[in-house]
Formats: C-alpha cells, structure tokens, sequence
C-alpha cells in the first residue's frame, strides 16, 4: 500500500451518490476505409489483449474502502478487463441521440471502489457507422486535464499505424517537455494551493493593490453572481450534450470584432445561457459570470516579456453580460472583463496568481456545509474550460478521431459545467449538467449554433 495525499483523498471524501468525482471523454471514430463488421470486435480485443497495465490504472482505494481507503492505495495485480473494459452498442435508430443517452446514464454511476477506478466502453451501432469510446476515471487519480492528455497520447498521427496502445496501457511520462498541465482545471487549482505558503506575505500587498484598482476601474468582476436555477443543489442523476464547432468561424468571428477565439467562445455561452433561461423564465437581472482559465503563458506575452511557467495557469472570473439583448454587446462587454481580469495578473508571481485562484475557487469547497448553496451567493454561475487537444488529425490503429467531448464534474451550486477542446479544425464541446436542475440540456446546444450564428451576420 503506498500513502495517499490528503489533496487526492479529499475527492474521495467528497464523494456521495449525488457527487460522482470521476472524469471522463466521449470519443467518436471513423473506422478505416474497407473495414468490415469485425472491426468494432478486433478494436475490444485490442483494448483487453496486453497484460501491460500502467500503476496508475492499477490502483484503487484499501480495505475498509469506506476508513482506511481514503488515506491508502492499493495496487491489483491482476484486472479483471471484462469488468472494466465493456462493449456496448447504441439502440436503434442509433442516432448521436441514443448515444449521449447511454453516456449521460454511465457518467452517473459511481465507480465501484473495489476495483481500480477507472471504466471504458466500446461502443458500435452508430447508423452512421462511426465507433464511440466513453472512458471515465476517479479525480483521486488523475484530474480533467491529464485525462483528456492520456486519450490523446494513445493516439497517432498516422493513419497507417497499428501499435496504437490505450491509455491504461501507456508508460508514465516526465513532466519535463510533456507540456501536461498547461490547461485549466479548478479542482488542479485547490490541490496545488498548499504549495504557495512562501509567497502567501506578498499577497498582503497585492491585496491593497487589487482592491485600488478595483474601487478605480470599476469593471472588475468580483467573486459574487447572481443566483440561477444553475446554482442549487444538485442530484445524482446526470444529462450530457455535445457537438462540434468548425474553428474557422469562430476565429474568423473573433478577428473581425478585435478580440480572442476564447471570448467569442464566452459569447457563444452567454447567448446561450440567456436564451435558455429565457425558456426557463429564469433568467437574472444581473449579469451572470464564468469561471475560465488563464495561462500565464498569456499575462507574460501581454506583458511583453517571457513566460517564466508554461505549465502555470489560474482562475479569472468573466462577467458573460447576459443581462444585454444583443450579442455583439454582449461579446465586447465580455472581452473587456477578461482583459481587465488578466491586466490585475500583471505583476503577481505565479504563485501568487494561484493563490488568488484558490481564493476564488474555495467556495466550492464550502458546498458540503449545510445550508451553504441555498443562502450564500455562488462566486460565479457557470465553469467554462477549454482544454488544447491535437492539431493533426489522429488515428488510433486506422480509424480517424471524429470528434473528442470532455465529460466533467458538476456540484451543489454549480450544476452545468462546460468543458471543450481542440481538435484539428473544430472545437469539441462537451456540456455535463443535473438532470433535475439542468433540464433539457441539450437546447443549450441550439442556443449556442444561434449565438453563434448572431455574431456572425454582426461581423460578417
């Protein structure tokens, strides 16, 4: 048995049957050209015939697991890939449809805390005749970020090869060069927020300095939203949507208007969010807010010098302007709060932006308090993550990567999160929510074509 850090263990703590802490992906393949009905079949076999299993996927909490298995690892010998590795198909019509079903039910079960924490499920049946893989880990053994870099390291950028080994299977990887970690991840945050005591005497200062700018500035958006439908508490139960976006219109969105592809993303969301709510009668007088990474990688460009920790990143708070009809204003109202929240960044240490991170993040941590979501105010509405993937298209022995959706956590008080990564020429965005504070989720998908499509004919 090899101890558990207390920054890992706290995910097995929090877990309950309306918090599942796994993370997963959805990911569709075009299977290669003349590939005949075996090929679903020889993928499965692929995926369960190496007994080379990695440690990490190796692992699972010690007997008792409900005491002991909160502090402990313990390492199998053996897996068993029949539980573990499952072949499933869609049922008829097998539209995308039927698939994010069968998903949305996987990604709401607890994984079972007897075996190592972690699921895959090749899945065929798709009319379109394209393959899917949903896979989920624990949060106690890999976060969001290092997940989504797994799946894309089992891959390959030649459609020929067919020593494509899946990612329980792969060697570990240095942090030196593995560039890992440059994506934000705000659970990543709150376990990396003990490592910044030496700086923490700094933050006194730059305290004072934040709040001037503040009180000057006046646009800054402060850690305190609105309440929405999206930040009660949450069940156990979950729906999940996706689609992709042809990055093309959104850069071409973002050049013509003189702001970032991420802002007309936050655009995208806003519109979406507000038409939404509409639907739902619900939607706030306020302004709502996101909670989107930063890398200081950017605060060191815009500062015109070099970046001293590609791998750092932090959290900024977005106002996303949903109280403005029109979504040309509502994206120039967007790209003003993100350069004000990254011009406060200016002069921190990274350690320090971390710190502040963890500042803004820490409420999640008070979700479990009784009384906590219902009375307090969410220090923000909604989590919008964008994860970089692959720039070349990938293959995993032959058949082409389609389409790549980040399946998250949701919590009390924070029950839609929306996560999306690149993949060569599209963004993939994957929306997990609450099916009973989220409902009809999948509109939000129509919402987001619209918006998009309003900044469009604006910029057109």
């Amino acid at each position: 048995m090899s101890f558990m850090p207390p920054t890992d263990s706290m995910f097995l703590l929090a877990e309950s049957r309306e918090h599942p802490m796994h993370v997963g992906g959805l990911q569709l393949f075009v299977p290669p050209e003349g590939a005949g009905p075996e090929f679903a079949r020889d993928l499965l076999d692929s995926f369960r015939g190496t007994d080379n299993v990695s440690a990490l996927f190796r692992k699972r909490p010690a007997e008792p697991v409900s005491s002991l298995g909160n502090t402990w690892w313990s390492v199998d010998e053996t897996i068993d890939y029949d539980y573990h590795v499952r072949h499933s198909a869609v049922p008829q019509p097998g539209r995308i449809r039927e698939l994010l079903q069968l998903t949305s039910r996987w990604h709401g079960a607890l994984l079972d805390r007897h075996r190592p924490l972690w699921e895959a499920h090749l899945v065929e049946g798709l009319s379109d005749g394209r393959i899917a893989v949903y896979s989920k880990i624990h949060h106690s053994m890999v976060d969001g970020v290092s997940a989504l870099k797994l799946m894309q390291r089992s891959l390959s950028t030649d459609p020929k090869a067919q020593d494509c080994i899946p990612p329980w299977s792969l060697p570990p990887r240095t942090r030196a060069g593995s560039g890992e970690g440059k994506s934000f991840d705000p659970w990543g945050i709150l376990r990396a927020a003990g490592g910044v005591a030496g700086e923490l005497a700094g933050l006194v200062p730059t305290g004072v300095k934040i709040a001037n700018q503040v009180f000057r500035d006046g646009d800054v958006t402060l850690p305190r939203a609105p309440k929405t439908m999206l930040n009660g508490q949450v069940g156990g139960a979950r729906r999940f949507a996706a689609q992709s976006w042809a990055i093309e219109r959104i850069q071409g969105v973002a050049k013509q208007s003189g702001t970032t592809l991420n802002d007309v993303v936050l655009a995208m969301v806003s519109g979406a969010l507000r038409e939404y709510l509409l639907e739902q009668n619900a939607l706030p007088d306020e302004p709502m807010t996101a909670m989107v990474p930063v890398s200081l990688a950017l605060r060191a460009e815009s500062a015109g010098k070099e970046s001293g920790d590609g791998n750092a990143v932090g959290a900024i708070i977005v106002n996303l302007a949903t109280n403005r009809q029109h979504g040309p204003t509502r994206l120039e109202e967007i790209a003003t709060s993100s350069r004000q929240a990254k011009k406060i960044m200016g002069d921190l240490t990274p350690l320090q932006i971390l710190a502040l991170s963890a500042a803004q993040v820490l409420p999640l941590a008070m979700t479990p308090i009784p009384g906590f979501v219902k009375y307090a105010h969410p220090p923000f509405n909604v989590i919008v993550s964008n994860v970089p993937g692959p720039t070349e298209e990938m293959y995993f022995n032959g058949a082409r990567l389609d389409g790549m959706y980040p399946v998250s956590i949701v919590l009390d008080g924070q029950a839609l999160n929306i996560t999306l990564t690149s993949r060569k020429g599209f963004l993939d965005f994957g929306l997990i929510g609450c099916r009973k504070s989220v409902p009809h989720l999948q509109r939000l998908l129509t919402h987001l074509e619209t918006s998009l499509e309003e900044l469009e004919k604006a910029w057109g």
